[in-house]
């Protein structure tokens, strides 16, 4: 299953990639497919390495609230796993 996790934009470079943060691991995307405008402090949701939309600060933060108590019932590994896997979704065909 894949998750998408709202992350927050921490740097934006000349190659149209994000440095995001995501629950606290740091990781870069490509912006390429965005029709949205970003700027640093935006949240988005990703997909296989690409930001794929922009999502509302509140609605992020209140997700990211939820997914913190899950996380905080699981143990190390499997929080870092979670987040990876995210990464590495099967899925990877976009339509």
């Amino acid at each position: 299953m894949c998750l998408s996790i709202p992350s927050k934009i921490v740097e934006i470079d000349e190659d149209n990639n994000a440095t995001v943060d995501t629950m606290g691991v740091k990781r870069l995307v490509s912006l390429d497919l965005m029709s949205d405008d970003v700027t640093i402090g935006d949240y988005i949701l990703i997909h296989v390495g690409f930001a794929m939309s922009k999502i509302d600060e509140k609605d992020a933060l209140d997700s990211l609230e939820l997914y913190t108590e899950i996380v905080e019932k699981m143990q190390e590994e499997e929080k870092r796993q979670l987040i990876e896997d995210d990464d590495n979704c099967p899925n990877r065909e976009l339509s």
